[in-house]
């Protein structure tokens, strides 16, 4: 008989609550009603008092909901994240091509990034070593919503108390001299960014570097993500806005955005 290949088994968490936690998940995911703690119990072999420990604390996190007592159904936290990944990957899917071909135009990095809390998250790049300037920021990187041209892009549709919150809770930190800091300076470079439709990083998350941003929209006329262009402070050139516009309009349409109003 031959022997199974341990590395083509299914990898296994290594701390036990994690792994009874993704069992009882499992369970849930079979049933669209809620199910009894007693028969969670039995199919996941666990005791009941060991289940709705668990289980009490997914509901706290809102994984998990208990519509009656003693009943468990799979919660809208999964809702909201599964979202969050489907609105990711469906818009790296329809900018990849876009983003390369306006990186052939302009010969400077071309970014997509998307809010994640208080920061936001670079999912795709389209640079080359021509561009004559490191990336400072790689794929998977981080940055605050208020030092980035796609950040901006993002507090400006927040509603003013939104906004006063994340500042507070924040504190605007900076990271360079040229970092806005101060919440009627950014509430002023916001009120621009809706106006315009488009946003500016001046050499305030990396001194040297300034970008310009525009949104991307779904078919909700939601803001999903942003595009941005990357250039040395002295190379920004305001003729590559027009392109950035048109790029960031052709993947919106992609997603099933629709405006009378763009030119």
């Amino acid at each position: 008989m031959k022997k199974s290949d341990p590395s083509a088994q299914p990898a296994k968490p290594t701390v036990q609550v994690i792994e009874r936690m993704f069992t009882l998940l499992e369970i849930l995911s079979t049933r669209e009603e809620a199910v009894s703690l007693k028969e969670i119990s039995e199919k996941s072999g666990l005791h009941p008092s060991t289940a709705h420990r668990i289980l009490n604390d997914l509901a706290t996190g809102r994984f998990v909901d208990r519509p009656v007592a003693g009943s468990y159904r799979l919660g809208m936290r999964l809702l909201e994240l599964g979202n969050l990944v489907k609105a990711r990957l469906s818009v790296r899917d329809a900018a990849l091509t876009p983003m390369r071909e306006l990186h052939r135009l302009i010969q400077q990095p071309v970014n997509l990034s998307v809010r994640q809390g208080d920061e936001i998250i670079y999912v795709e790049r389209a640079y080359s070593e021509r561009s004559g300037m490191q990336v400072v920021r790689a794929i998977g990187g981080r940055a605050p919503l208020h030092l980035t041209s796609v950040g901006k892009l993002f507090l400006a549709f927040d509603d003013p108390q939104r906004l006063r919150t994340y500042a507070t809770r924040t504190g605007l930190p900076g990271q360079t001299k040229n970092s806005i800091t101060q919440l009627p300076t950014l509430e002023r470079e916001l009120s621009k960014a809706r106006q315009y439709g488009i946003a500016r990083d001046n050499e305030e998350l990396e001194l040297g570097v300034r970008c310009m941003a525009a949104g991307i929209y779904d078919d909700q006329s939601k803001l999903v993500a942003g595009l941005s262009i990357s250039a040395p402070a002295d190379r920004l050139d305001e003729s590559w806005l027009q392109k950035l516009e048109a790029t960031a309009h052709e993947i919106s349409a992609a997603l099933g955005y629709r405006s009378e109003n763009f030119k």
